[in-house]
């Protein structure tokens, strides 16, 4: 039993010695074809490596088990990214996949798969699927789903699913469906549904569905559904239908809501079970509610309990109909109220 002390005395000093061979990578490669196991530069083949510092370029499969330092972090991965548990490159072209985590620094481009997540510090093109998030700083573009939320600094092009939210610091184009709420800085176009909500900065055109609002700090175009109410800063074209309340600087199409609607001008209807209001402009078309307040213009019909016009060219259907611009004894009538001039 002597011989054990000295056997592992040279066991130690031959593994001690192996590690500067280990850091520097073996390599089995021709041509840098084969196998490489360590931080070998380039490699077509199967590389294996515990953490990347030195990757130029795998052609093939590159096994990690850390993502790379970060001066390392230059290299180009085309074929398969693996990460037990998470690997990554400056570009990764093909699979990426990491038990707890993918990313790439500049990026990548095919199918992302992470437990906790898939990222990149610039675009993300393909399929991305991270148990708790999908990022990146660019443009997302594909198909891509968060457990918690998806996000992006740049576009969001494709359909894209977040359990809590999705969120874009540019434009939306596509399909998203969002368990909490979907945004964007820009516009949206496409098809946005948010549990709590969706908006934009900008113009939202397509259909919007909100489960308390759906609002565009521009125009709206298209159909919006919100279960409180929808809402835009320029112009509604279309149809938008609030379980409160819908209004617009200017509505062209129909607005309805459980209550109340406004607008500055309307070209088309506006229906409501309490109040629709015509803020200082014109309306043409059709007014339905219990009380309309035309103060302004109103060129077509009104039907409510109380239709109020300061300026009528046209018909009020109610109790109570006042024209403000009609002669002394037309001005208050029941029933029915008429001004055929200009």
């Amino acid at each position: 039993m002597r011989f054990l002390p000295s056997t592992l005395r040279a066991l130690t000093l031959s593994l001690l010695s192996a590690f500067p061979l280990l850091a520097q990578g073996v390599d089995l490669t021709v041509n840098h074809v084969g196998i490489a196991v360590g931080d070998v530069p380039r490699v077509t083949g199967l590389r294996l490596n515990f953490r990347d510092r030195a990757l130029e370029r795998v052609d093939g499969v590159n096994v990690t088990v850390w993502s790379p330092y970060e001066e390392g972090g230059t290299g180009i991965v085309r074929g398969v990214a693996l990460g037990l548990p998470v690997t990554g490159a400056a570009y990764v072209d093909g699979i990426g996949v990491g038990v707890l985590g993918v990313g790439a620094r500049h990026r990548m481009r095919g199918i992302g798969a992470g437990l906790a997540g898939v990222g990149s510090g610039g675009q993300l093109q393909g399929i991305m699927v991270g148990g708790l998030g999908v990022g990146a700083g660019g443009d997302v573009t594909g198909v891509g789903i968060g457990g918690l939320g998806l996000g992006s600094g740049g576009s969001l092009r494709g359909a894209f699913l977040g359990g809590l939210g999705v969120g874009s610091g540019q434009d939306v184009t596509g399909l998203v469906v969002a368990g909490l709420g979907a945004g964007a800085s820009r516009d949206i176009t496409g098809i946005v549904v948010g549990g709590i909500g969706a908006g934009a900065a900008g113009n939202v055109r397509g259909i919007a569905i909100g489960g308390v609002g759906i609002g565009a700090g521009g125009d709206l175009t298209g159909i919006a559904i919100g279960g409180v109410g929808v809402g835009s800063g320029g112009t509604l074209r279309g149809i938008a239908v609030g379980g409160i309340g819908a209004g617009a600087q200017e509505v062209r199409g129909v607005a309805i809501a459980g209550f109340g609607t406004g607008a500055r001008n309307v070209r088309g209807a506006l229906v409501a079970a309490g109040w629709n209001r015509l803020d200082h402009g014109t309306l043409r078309g059709v007014t339905v509610s219990s009380f309309n307040q035309m103060r302004g213009v109103q060129r077509g019909l009104a039907i409510g309990l109380v239709n109020y016009a300061e300026e009528l060219h046209g018909v009020q259907v109610g109790l109570i109909n006042i024209a403000r611009n009609n002669p002394t004894g037309t001005r208050v009538l029941p029933i029915i109220n008429v001004h055929r001039g200009e």
